[in-house]
Formats: structure tokens, C-alpha cells, sequence
């Protein structure tokens, strides 16, 4: 797996002394945010074909973030996007780290599906950026119906609210997600995961240590909430939580499911230290857009 930085900031994480919990663990401690990696694409970008992440210039990494807003505000960055003056206001995609999000394989892509997977059609989730169809309310994604974005799903940003919290006692990781007001309890005893009986749409997280670094393995995921369709019986999530700066926490998310790609993925990105708490998410309370997408279909259909 290769996690790229530059040059000024791998040094900087050699030199960097991670600090201790009272009782000896890595302190990961704190409210994080990644909003500034909104809209980065998931895979390399066709401009860049044949190229690798570390192969990209200065020059080329400031042309990227120089034209990341005003692609946000023209539609052309991938996601939804919303009122314009207030991503420009909330949003500073200007400081982007990096080209795009997949650091392995080497080439930035995704690995082609397994030809069972193409069967049963996995791939990104249905949402009503996608053109419907909209006959019920399970016909839009499982985040616009304010049940859950998953794991990694919750913490690739969208839109707003990617803040993440993070608590730890000893034995325990919690992390707080902001969207959805989601919550995963990770032990750090050894425990075995649960039963394959018993599935969840953030699944089940067991954690350990490796050396400075948390590294979280998730299983039992439901069929609905599996990313991108992995098949949950055989879909595992490992992430790595490592803080490299007193501000910085870098993240990655390796994909394992041998029945739906031919070979494992990564995905990374930093986690930056927010002044901000965790705002409160009443989602459910106001989400009239799903009730509006569904009488806008009604009507059109009259």
C-alpha cells in the first residue's frame, strides 16, 4: 500500500513524536475534518493517465486546487454540490492534498470487478443524483433517508458536516461522525468479531496497535450498507489512523473482497484538527427533500 506526502510533509512525520494517552496508547484524541478533500475525485482522473500520485508537480497539485472551487461551483467536480456562496464560505477545497483518493493500485483505479460481481451488478450506491427511478423511498440512497453512510463511506466528505470525533479509554477507540450522528465503539482487547449471524450497517470493528498506528478491521456489514456492493459475507474494511502532525491525522481504507474486485484497494486522505464540535444533524426531522423527490415523481407521472 503506498500513502503519498510530500516531501515537506514525510519529513515532518519521521520528526514528529506522537503524544501518549495517560495510559500509554497513541493519542488520537480530538475533532477532525477532511472537508477540504470535498469533490476529489475518487480515482485518477483521465487527464492523468499513466500517471502515478507522487508523480504529480507542485505547479500541476496548485493548478488542481487553484480550479477546485470554481469546477465546484460550475458542476464539473464529481458530487453533488449546493448553494454556491456557501461552499465558497464553508468549503476551502483550495487546500486539497491530493489528485485523487485511490493510492493502490499504483494506476488510481478502482480494480475491475470479479465476473460474479458483474452479475449481480455491484457498484456505487443508487442516489437521486442519479436520475431516479423514484417509486418509494427505498429507491434513494441509504444517506438521503438519514440511515447511515457506512464504513468508509462515512468518512469520504460530502457536501458538509465531515467532522469526526474521536474519544479513547483504555481498551476503547470511539469515533463520532457527524453526518448522521453515527457512532463506532472499536475494541482494542482481542476480541474475536461476532457471529456471521449478526450483520450491521457500520459493521463490527476490532482494533489494535501497530507500533503508532490504529488499525481498525470491520466485518459483518448488512447487504445494503456493504460499499460500492461487496458482497458482506466475504466485504472486509481495514483503516489506519495514524497521527502524523499535532494537527494531522493521516487515514487510509483498504478495500478486501476477493468476490467482488480482483484484488484489494486503498483509498487515503488526511484528517485535519478542528476548532469546531460536532454540530447536531436532525435529519430525519427536516428531510423533505426525500418527500419532494417522491411527489415531484407523482406529478410528473400525471
Amino acid at each position: 500500500m503506498t500513502v503519498v506526502l510530500t516531501t515537506a510533509h514525510a519529513a515532518a512525520a519521521q520528526s514528529y513524536k506522537v503524544p501518549r494517552t495517560p495510559w500509554g496508547d497513541p493519542d488520537l484524541q480530538g475533532t477532525y475534518s477532511n472537508s477540504n478533500e470535498y469533490a476529489t475525485p475518487l480515482e485518477r482522473p483521465v487527464r492523468f493517465e499513466g500517471r502515478r500520485l507522487e508523480d504529480i508537480t507542485p505547479a500541476e497539485m496548485a493548478q488542481i486546487r487553484e480550479a477546485a472551487e470554481q469546477q465546484a461551483i460550475d458542476g464539473l467536480a464529481p458530487g453533488p454540490r449546493g448553494p454556491d456562496y456557501w461552499w465558497l464560505e464553508n468549503l476551502n477545497l483550495s487546500k486539497r492534498a491530493q489528485a485523487w483518493s485511490v493510492v493502490d493500485p499504483p494506476d488510481g483505479r478502482i480494480p475491475p470487478l470479479t465476473p460474479e460481481a458483474r452479475k449481480r451488478a455491484a457498484g456505487p450506491a443508487r442516489t437521486s443524483f442519479m436520475g431516479g427511478p423514484f417509486n418509494s423511498p427505498e429507491d434513494l440512497g441509504f444517506l438521503e433517508r438519514c440511515i447511515t453512510r457506512s464504513v468508509p463511506g462515512s468518512m469520504i466528505p460530502v457536501m458538509y458536516g465531515n467532522n469526526y470525533q474521536i474519544v479513547q479509554t483504555p481498551g476503547f477507540v470511539v469515533i463520532t461522525y457527524e453526518i448522521i450522528h453515527e457512532a463506532r465503539v472499536i475494541p482494542l482487547d482481542g476480541r474475536p468479531h461476532v457471529g456471521s449471524g449478526l450483520r450491521m450497517h457500520m459493521g463490527d470493528p476490532r482494533g489494535h496497535w501497530e507500533g503508532d498506528t490504529l488499525v481498525v478491521e470491520t466485518t459483518n456489514f448488512t447487504k445494503a450498507a456493504a460499499y460500492r456492493g461487496a458482497d458482506p459475507a466475504t466485504f472486509r474494511v481495514v483503516e489506519r489512523f495514524k497521527r502524523v502532525a499535532s494537527d494531522t491525522i493521516q487515514w487510509t481504507a483498504t478495500m478486501e473482497d476477493p468476490v467482488t474486485w480482483t484484488r484489494p484497494w486503498t483509498i487515503a486522505m488526511p484528517l485535519l484538527l478542528d476548532k469546531q464540535e460536532l454540530l447536531p444533524f436532525e435529519c430525519h426531522e427536516h428531510n423533505y427533500g426525500m418527500v419532494n423527490i417522491l411527489k415531484a415523481a407523482r406529478a410528473a407521472e400525471k
